[in-house]
């Protein structure tokens, strides 16, 4: 099973990701804390998308893909922005960043998915999630 989605950079628009993972859990009979990691996590992806990556450009898209093969579901995002050195963001436990409100989405990505991988300098973010 496939599904893709197209998004304007708008942040109301996370409610269309919200109604996806919804039906793909009630579609799998996804458990309430694998369905739990699954939204934060995908939230996550597409709110950094839109807001980090496309800066909050309508004219700008945020595509997102859910790809369910056997006992996992894969969910790739990409945006249209610059990218971002994935490879040095701060961790946000530390206690000198403990303050910062930037940087916890994507811890919040690589702690609630099984897998988190990032491709085009940043821009594609790749998640696996096993059922």
């Amino acid at each position: 099973m496939e599904k893709n989605v197209s998004l304007t950079s708008k942040l109301e628009n996370l409610r269309e990701i919200e109604k996806i993972v919804d039906e793909i859990s009630a579609d799998h009979n996804i458990g309430t804390e694998v369905y739990g990691n699954i939204l934060i996590a995908c939230l996550e992806a597409v709110n950094n998308a839109i807001s980090h990556g496309n800066k909050l450009d309508p004219a700008k898209k945020v595509e997102v893909k859910f790809i369910i093969e056997e006992n996992k579901l894969v969910v790739i995002t990409k945006d249209q922005g610059a990218g971002f050195d994935y490879e040095n963001v701060p961790d946000p436990t530390a206690p000198e960043n403990i303050e910062n409100i930037d940087g916890r989405g994507i811890f919040l990505m690589r702690q609630l998915s099984d897998g988190l991988q990032f491709h085009e300098d940043g821009r594609i973010s790749e998640m696996i999630f096993h059922l």
